[in-house]
């Protein structure tokens, strides 16, 4: 029973702190109240058996105990004024609430929650807590810090949300535009670090990819006229399918060109598919300054997923839509692939030219890739030498220990 009603509030809960924040307008004492309601179930169900709708049960008793609170406070006359007289009169446990009501609610949970007053840092753990339902235990784990480190930072992005009275809202015009980025980019750096580990000993974290694939799958329910969102939702949904190729058997990982693709999932490819029509067809009615970055990536990923072989993928249209990437949201580690892209269409010459350009950026001087990828060139090149010491840099730099494995293995390699 126990584990019931645990699955049960796992799924439920980011609806339900939503919910009683928009009555109470602090998180922190949503999710406290939430708490409750769990609480109220684990002591309840077990005597009185399982409700019809136990989602509705746990939503009920939250928002009767965020009354509770608010009749409790010296200010109840003035919040019952804001809040309106809906609050007198709250559903049975048994009926429940309404699905567009919930819906805004979440859309506005994800907004404060990736509000960028907080740190990305922040914005992470927060969005798994209360989007994702992990514990504390469970981000700690999946990021390699101190238990106390996750604590602290939650607790302090709680703190400064309500400190700097950040509404519960879903923003409108360019401050919405703003805000989705934000947004977009924490479930990105949530999945990117499932899908190839900054450090550690394993090289994907699959739970991790499953929170952000979730959390993007929901916000592409949530906002369906927005070009980007669906976009994110297919680059994970493309990059999900490889995961089961992306490792060996003692979970080595395995590069691109070796992967086995019979193993890449069709279904999470037929969703990817899916998703980036939606992009391209909202883009096409919303958008004025042609795809966005998200849908730019998504389109590369559909070229691999598309591709029978990794030699007969499409390299140059590849390398083409990172140069339109590069124009759109120029960065160096966007070059980077667009180096790669150019090594497969062009020549390792051609690329290496490219690479030695990005040598002196600051911003990747211990990027592990970078000198990854110019071994990877240099080799290709006959310069087996040279090769062989950028593989061993590179393998300084990185903090995951199956990588540094793999690039001392392709230094080997290039021994004489």
């Amino acid at each position: 029973m126990e584990t019931v009603i645990e699955t049960v509030f796992r799924l439920e809960s980011p609806r339900i702190i939503a919910a009683v924040t928009r009555t109470v307008r602090d998180i922190g004492i949503a999710e406290e109240l939430a708490q409750d309601a769990l609480v109220a179930a684990l002591e309840q169900w077990p005597r009185d058996g399982v409700p019809d709708n136990p989602a509705a049960w746990l939503m009920t008793t939250a928002r009767h105990r965020a009354v509770d609170l608010i009749r409790r406070r010296e200010t109840y006359a003035r919040k019952l004024r804001e809040i309106g007289r809906d609050l007198e009169t709250t559903v049975s446990p048994t009926e429940p609430p309404t699905p567009d009501d919930i819906d805004d609610d979440l859309l506005r949970l994800v907004f404060t929650a990736c509000h960028p007053v907080l740190s990305a840092e922040a914005r992470i753990a927060l969005t798994l807590r209360l989007l994702g339902g992990l514990t504390t235990p469970e981000i700690a784990r999946a990021f390699l810090v101190p238990e106390p480190t996750v604590a602290q930072r939650i607790v302090r992005a709680k703190r400064t949300l309500a400190t700097k009275n950040v509404a519960f809202e879903v923003p409108y015009g360019p401050q919405r535009e703003a805000r989705l980025g934000s947004v977009l980019e924490v479930i990105y750096l949530i999945f990117n670090e499932g899908y190839a580990a900054t450090a550690g000993d394993d090289w994907l974290r699959p739970a991790l990819c499953e929170d952000a694939l979730r959390l993007a799958r929901v916000l592409s329910g949530l906002m369906p006229k927005e070009p980007e969102v669906h976009a994110l939702t297919a680059l994970l949904e493309l990059q999900a399918s490889r995961s089961a190729a992306r490792t060996g058997p003692t979970g080595e990982p395995v590069l691109l060109k070796d992967q086995n693709r019979s193993r890449w999932n069709r279904m999470l490819i037929a969703r990817g598919f899916t998703a980036l029509a939606r992009a391209e067809a909202a883009g096409a009615t919303t958008s004025t300054s042609g795809p966005g970055p998200y849908t730019l990536q998504a389109t590369i990923a559909a070229c691999h997923a598309h591709a029978p072989s990794y030699d007969a993928t499409d390299w140059p249209r590849i390398a083409a839509l990172y140069a339109a990437l590069a124009a759109r949201s120029p960065s160096p580690v966007v070059e980077l692939n667009r180096a790669v892209a150019v090594s497969m269409s062009e020549g390792p010459t051609e690329a290496l030219q490219i690479i030695d350009t990005l040598t002196t950026n600051p911003a990747l001087r211990d990027y592990h890739l970078l000198p990854s990828v110019r071994a990877d060139l240099l080799q290709r090149l006959g310069r087996r030498a040279e090769a062989r010491a950028e593989f061993l840099r590179a393998a300084e730099l990185t903090q995951n220990e199956r990588e540094r494995d793999l690039l001392r293995t392709r230094a080997r390699e290039c021994a004489p």
